[in-house]
């Protein structure tokens, strides 16, 4: 039921594995990452207070990552049926709290109304229902995320992506890359401003080299954030195991 084997490897952790027994797995599948340098002045409007914002060469990112999560298991239980596969597109920057980097989420659509309750209700992630199609055509990825705002303005993510080959990438500490994607925690806040941080698990990144066409992305343009139009960086990853730890208090 469970792959325990990639408890046992652990090198390319920056830190050591969190205390005490994960509580959920999931599979990400046909997951891209698409990043953009920004500018910080926009983003720090959603930082909240006991976050720093990270920056690679003076400057902070973001990361638009559409994918499938298939499945969803909570430890020791059997899949849940409505809420144990769906699709996913985040939105991320990178943050640091008491000297441990990790990521903080400025968005988060899935295309299951459970799965967006939960996650709002347990986790503090600010998580949206979103209407989304995911279809592939050889190796070509046709995403679609599709929502309306409080105001009853659409935002949408329209693209079609797909590795550029079959190679993994071999990504090194100290690059860029390797900043933007070996992340192990994420940090959320409440309503009043109390900040928890989650820990995750899984083995390296197997990234490939991919493109993207963008039919449309207002997601980040409804953030309030401006970048290029086209990303800096891009990768994809076919299938990822992870494991997922409760969140927990930050304490200062």
């Amino acid at each position: 039921m469970y792959n325990h084997t990639i408890l046992s490897h652990t090198a390319h952790r920056p830190y050591p594995l969190p205390k005490g027994p994960w509580i959920m797995k999931q599979v990400w599948e046909d997951l891209l990452f698409a990043h953009w340098r920004v500018d910080e002045a926009e983003l720090l409007p959603y930082i909240p207070p006991g976050l720093t914002l990270e920056k690679w060469e003076g400057h902070p990112w973001i990361s638009v990552t559409p994918f499938r999560v298939h499945p969803l298991r909570l430890r020791a239980f059997p899949a849940i049926p409505g809420i144990n596969h769906f699709l996913e597109l985040n939105i991320r920057t990178y943050v640091v709290c008491n000297g441990k980097p990790g990521v903080f989420f400025l968005n988060l659509d899935a295309s299951n109304p459970l799965a967006v309750a939960g996650a709002r209700t347990f986790a503090h992630l600010p998580y949206r229902y979103a209407k989304m199609q995911v279809h592939s055509v050889d190796n070509a990825i046709h995403f679609t995320s599709v929502k309306t705002d409080s105001y009853g303005e659409t935002i949408a993510f329209k693209g079609v992506y797909q590795p550029l080959d079959s190679s993994i990438i071999q990504v090194m500490p100290g690059t860029q890359i390797h900043w933007l994607t070996e992340r192990y925690c994420l940090y959320a806040a409440d309503r009043k401003a109390q900040l928890y941080i989650g820990e995750i698990h899984h083995l390296p990144w197997p990234l490939q080299k991919a493109k993207l066409d963008i039919e449309t992305n207002t997601s980040t343009v409804s953030l309030g954030l401006v970048h290029d139009m086209n990303p800096s960086h891009l990768t994809y990853t076919r299938h990822l195991e992870v494991l997922i730890w409760p969140l927990k208090k930050v304490r200062f």
